[in-house]
């Protein structure tokens, strides 16, 4: 019994301890809970206060500028204002004349709850916080139609608690002074619809010319998209995104009982481009003078998510150079164009900057006239991918020369029976690398693809704002699948002639919002894409291709006295292409000429709409090397352009071409195989080519002039010993009584015949001897044609008296040489045949119009080829 109950006290004992455990615990908890209470409430209080401060400072409703858009203005680079945005005409439509279908558009996309709640849709806000805890700040918005009329009218567009509590605590006054139908009616009318179409009705007449009541229930749906990305759903420029986001609508409308899923899938069958208006009957909604430039401006905006920003009155400070703008517009519509129809797209960029300081949208540009050819065209860049892919890759990698041996033969693409075609159908043998840039040899680059090798190409160009996910040989010419922009062109360029430094192009310095204080830079920051060596040594060579030198591609756009440097491309039609269109066979449909100083760096390309109508002539192919050198040689004219400035890296010296390794040229070896190239600091070859026993060319010998009386000529003859393995021409010169030197022929015959000399004169005839480029020593000699005496009568002699005998006149001997005279010919010198052995005019361009196409099989990835055409 005891022990029962000591067993009853120890028990106790435990409940008691454990009781006084347990006290503190619950204590603790109270205490806990009480002051998260009290901190709730202290920051509900504080939260309370500083929302009714924020309350307190936000502006008050205005009704006029409830009504109407607030200006966005552009300034240009000097800060004077070019444009105002938000003053255009536009279409007002009262409430009453929306259609049912166009409101149900809009609220299944935009706020289904509007005539439900107050200002402010509790149930989306505790969805979005949701997102916003799970997915990431900004993964989801809350904004009613209420809170949108609010932001974009009083506020700034900034993701603060600010604007929240203003844009919140103005909803609901606006909620309470307003009706639901009239703030519906404030959005519909002032919302950017696109580019510069303020409200819905306006765009319905923009984009279909129909009144609202005349749309279809597919074309109510794609305006009623469009409000959220203005610009990117602009069914005009990006049809595919336009119909995606008009099929969203459509589902959201369908989801929420406003049409049936028969509706719904009936009106995503239909072509979003169905009843769009033709490009011939768009109307013009623009203010500007610069509307390609603002174009670009607004596209920039869309992709920092700024394009919303223009609803609220932003200041937007951009890079255009309106006197540079002024010369390119004047030029895209000047009458340099060969034909009517031909288009042309063109970028001009700051080289040090990135700057965008002018763009050429196109002929006659209007932005509700379809594509900005400078930068919504995306075509194969043809032969001005060579130093993008190949040249400058094989420099930064390799350190090649610019003098690196490398031979144009046969070859075909890896795997694949495809050959690689030049665009004369011929392969020249060895040569340097700057010889097969400057002449657009297309064997070549693609070699220098291969040992560069397809990664360090592509990170090549990565480094230059081109995206190429993959590349194949066929980008090596610019004809696989990389496609650009005239502004990528120009950016990509412009990073040789900025000592290999590349800045995305931009067109915009910064934003600054209605505050006047808050800022938003658009200035990217300049990156290294590549060595100072590999920026001018590639330009080095890209000089020579607007220079003289024979076959050169883009003599054209040469500018005498600016230091510029460029590439032509032109690109080709398949073989499918060509039977499909019926084209003859040397019709191209692109032209490109990318160039650059060490100020500008600029790029065209020429073309047609239509891919199916070509470029056939001369005049075609070479516009964009034309439109050019007009605007650069403009731009450039008031403004002091340095030269290119060769690094500490580069070094000059003089090789022999061909050799292989690369060999320094000895103080015999001769000119004509000797050259002058770059090489990466450290990299100069050491060994020199042997001396070379110069055989001297000698001159002719034993020159003779003989008179022939009965056929009234002067016949000349010589001799000469000929060189081993050299083909030898004769020059012939004569000086009259002692008159300039002229040149009669040039031949390989060892004699010439100088017709109808003239009584009374001396003739000195020189002679040279001529052999790959080498000149001997002249030979001359001399010879007086005697006048014929006068007739006299003659009296019959005395018996045994002898006739007088005439003295007969003496030809002087002929001396072996005589001197060479410089003043100009005697004008009584009679006419000779000048045309014998005379090379035609070097500088008149041969165009080979045959066997353009070089077609790489699609089944090995290969893409169609590109050639230079003018070489």
């Amino acid at each position: 019994m005891g022990q029962e109950i000591n067993s009853r006290g120890q028990r106790r004992k435990m409940r008691d301890q454990e009781k006084k455990q347990k006290k503190p615990m619950k204590v603790w908890l109270k205490r806990l809970l009480i002051a998260i209470v009290s901190v709730g409430i202290v920051l509900f209080i504080a939260g309370a206060t500083l929302f009714a401060y924020y309350a307190a400072t936000a502006p008050d409703l205005d009704e006029e500028l409830l009504k109407d858009p607030v200006s966005s203005k552009f300034y240009d680079s000097d800060g004077k204002v070019f444009y105002t945005m938000g003053l255009e005409k536009r279409e007002h439509v009262a409430y009453e004349d929306i259609p049912e279908d166009m409101k149900d558009a809009i609220l299944a996309t935009e706020d289904v709850r509007f005539f439900s709640h107050n200002g402010i849709d509790f149930y989306r806000l505790g969805g979005a916080i949701l997102a916003n805890l799970t997915q990431g700040f900004g993964a989801q918005g809350a904004s009613t139609l209420t809170q949108q009329v609010i932001k974009n009218t009083f506020l700034q567009n900034e993701k603060t608690l600010k604007r929240k509590a203003q844009e919140a605590y103005l909803a609901i006054q606006l909620e309470r002074e307003y009706s639901k139908e009239e703030i519906f009616e404030m959005y519909f009318n002032k919302v950017l619809m696109s580019g510069r179409i303020y409200g819905y009705g306006t765009a319905s007449k923009y984009f279909y010319g129909k009144e609202l009541k005349d749309l279809k229930l597919e074309e109510m749906a794609l305006l009623a998209g469009m409000s959220q990305l203005p610009n990117a759903y602009n069914p005009f420029k990006y049809p595919e995104n336009a119909e995606k986001r008009r099929n969203t609508v459509l589902g959201l409308m369908y989801q929420h009982k406003k049409i049936t899923k028969e509706q719904m899938e009936e009106a995503k069958s239909v072509d979003v481009e169905v009843g769009l208006l033709p490009e011939n009957k768009r109307k013009t909604v623009s203010t500007s003078k610069y509307d390609a430039y603002i174009d670009i401006v607004l596209k920039e905006l869309a992709e920092n998510g700024d394009g919303k920003s223009l609803e609220e009155g932003i200041n937007v400070y951009t890079t255009l150079d309106s006197s540079a703008q002024k010369i390119v517009e004047s030029t895209m519509n000047s009458d340099i164009f060969p034909t009517k129809e031909i288009q042309s797209g063109m970028a001009v960029i700051d080289t040090e900057t990135g700057a965008i300081v002018a763009v050429g949208g196109g002929r006659n540009y209007g932005p509700e006239r379809g594509l900005n050819y400078a930068e919504a065209i995306k075509n194969q860049p043809g032969s001005t991918m060579k130093p993008l892919m190949d040249y400058g890759p094989a420099i930064e990698n390799l350190k090649y020369s610019t003098g690196q041996t490398i031979t144009d033969e046969k070859m075909f693409y890896t795997g694949t029976s495809k050959q690689i075609n030049n665009f004369d159908k011929l392969y020249k043998g060895d040569m340097t690398l700057r010889e097969a840039l400057y002449t657009s040899r297309n064997v070549p680059a693609v070699k220098l693809f291969k040992e560069v090798g397809p990664d360090k190409a592509k990170k090549f160009v990565n480094n230059l704002g081109i995206e190429a996910d993959e590349i194949y040989e066929s980008d090596a010419i610019g004809g696989g699948k990389i496609s650009l922009s005239p502004i990528e062109m120009a950016g990509a360029y412009a990073a040789f002639g900025n000592n290999g430094i590349y800045t995305s192009p931009h067109s915009i310095k910064k934003i600054v919002y209605r505050d006047g204080k808050t800022a938003k830079s658009y200035t990217p920051d300049p990156t290294p894409a590549m060595n100072d060596y590999t920026a001018y040594m590639v330009t080095d060579m890209l000089r020579d291709v607007v220079g003289p030198k024979y076959g050169a591609s883009g003599t054209t756009a040469a500018i005498p006295g600016l230091d510029i440097a460029g590439k032509t491309g032109t690109t080709n039609y398949g073989a499918d292409e060509f039977q499909k269109y019926n084209l003859p066979e040397s019709a191209v449909p692109d032209s490109w000429f990318a160039g650059y100083s060490s100020k500008y760096s600029i790029s065209v390309w020429s073309g047609y709409k239509n891919r199916k109508d070509p470029i056939t002539t001369t005049d075609e192919r070479l516009l964009s090397q034309r439109l050019f050198k007009t605007v650069m040689s403009q731009i450039s004219a008031n403004t002091t352009t340095p030269n290119f400035k060769k690094p500490n890296s580069v070094v000059e010296a003089k090789i022999v071409k061909g050799s292989n390794p690369l060999q320094l040229a000895s103080s015999s070896t001769p000119a004509d195989r000797t050259s002058t190239e770059l090489f990466v600091k450290g990299t100069v070859p050491t060994n020199t080519a042997p001396v070379e026993e110069v055989e001297k060319l000698e001159a002719p010998t034993n020159l003779k002039a003989t008179f022939d009386e009965e056929a009234n000529a002067i016949n000349l003859t010589w001799a000469h010993k000929e060189p081993k393995d050299k083909s030898v021409t004769f020059e012939v010169s004569v000086s009259v009584d002692g008159g300039g030197e002229q040149k009669l022929t040039q031949t390989s015959d060892k004699a010439y015949t100088y017709s109808t000399p003239q009584d009374g004169k001396t003739y000195v005839f020189s002679v040279i001897a001529i052999a790959d480029n080498e000149k001997s020593e002249a030979v001359s000699t001399s010879i007086q044609i005697q006048a014929a005496p006068p007739e006299e009568e003659v009296t019959p002699p005395e018996e045994n008296e002898q006739p007088e005998v005439p003295e007969v006149p003496v030809v002087p001997e002929e001396p072996n040489e005589g001197d060479n005279g410089t003043n100009n010919p005697d004008n009584g010198t009679p006419p000779v045949d000048n045309t014998e052995g005379i090379k035609p005019d070097e500088d008149e361009e041969e165009v080979d119009t045959s066997g353009t196409n070089d077609d790489p099989s699609n089944d090995n990835k290969q893409a169609t080829n590109s050639n230079d055409q003018y070489q």
